[in-house]
Order: C-alpha cells, then structure tokens, then sequence
C-alpha cells in the first residue's frame, strides 16, 4: 500500500472530504496526496504544504518553543501534535504520525462533514502511514 493510496481510502472514508496529503514538515514535500476537487492544483497544494509547515515548524512557533525550553531549562522539542482549523468553507485536520515527528497528514473537508469522523479516519490511518514515511 502507498501513501497516495491511503490518502485516497481517507478521502472516500470522510464524507464531504475533498483531500488528504501527507507533507514532509522537515523540506515542507508533498509525500503523499489524493484529493477529488479539479482547482487542487498542484501550485495550490504546495502552498496548502508550506501553510502547514509554517503551523507547526515556523519561525514564530520554534521561537516561542525555544522560550518555553529555556525557561524550563529543558532540551526544545515540538510541542504542537495536532490542530484543527476552520474556514468559511472548510475543516482542515492536521496530525503528526506518531514516531515520525516530521511527517504530518492533513486532511480537508466542507464544513458539512463530521468532526469526529474526520478526526477518527485519521487517526485510523496514523498506523499504516508510519512506515511509509522518512
């Protein structure tokens, strides 16, 4: 099984999906995709890949990160795991595969779908992608 499939699975899984991707948050690459709506091209898909990197990697979040370890005189780690974040249109679900701090799968849907179902068919999926991904 590849990750484009398994994006694929999660799109027809969710009702009112319109796309699932896996991006590589260390070189912000797509890894993975399947999407059903024709203006998901590929500059648009890059761009949603470099949105999520800047969540969950950029500069503001590694600063408050490198705050939050010195002051607790820790090592810096990445403390964000999952958001969810909504739009006039859409619910974008993002998770970082467990053990595999620099893979994140993000999955788009109207605003008509499930939450639980979109949260659920993703965290289903965690298990299978994990050894698809660097």
């Amino acid at each position: 099984m590849s990750i484009n499939q398994i994006c694929t699975d999660i799109v027809k899984d969710v009702d009112s999906a319109l796309g699932c991707a896996v991006v590589d948050l260390s070189s912000g690459l797509l890894l993975g995709v399947s999407h059903n709506v024709p203006y998901f091209t590929q500059s648009y898909l890059d761009a949603v890949a470099a949105a999520a990197v800047d969540m969950f990697r950029g500069r503001t979040v590694s600063a408050v990160e490198d705050m939050i370890a010195n002051m607790r005189g820790i090592k810096r780690v990445n403390y964000i795991k999952e958001v969810q974040m909504t739009t006039d249109n859409t619910y974008h679900f993002m998770t970082i595969i467990p053990d595999k701090p620099d893979a994140l799968v993000v999955l788009i849907t109207s605003r008509k779908a499930n939450l639980g179902m979109g949260w659920a068919s993703l965290r289903r999926s965690l298990g299978k992608l994990a050894p698809l991904c660097p």
